[in-house]
């Protein structure tokens, strides 16, 4: 599909750059920790507005 010459274009090392981000992107997606929101705080009266 691609042969060398086209990773050795402007555009090729666009795209090298660009498969690279986005493997670490999704590296340290897996890495980080899924915290759930935090409740709201009870300290404060709520209003409904209308």
């Amino acid at each position: 599909m691609y042969d060398l010459r086209f990773f050795r274009t402007r555009l090729g090392h666009a795209a090298m750059v660009s498969v690279a981000a986005m493997v670490t992107f999704i590296a340290f997606q897996g890495q980080a920790p899924a915290n759930p929101p935090a409740p709201p705080i009870s300290g404060f009266a709520q209003v409904e507005l209308a």
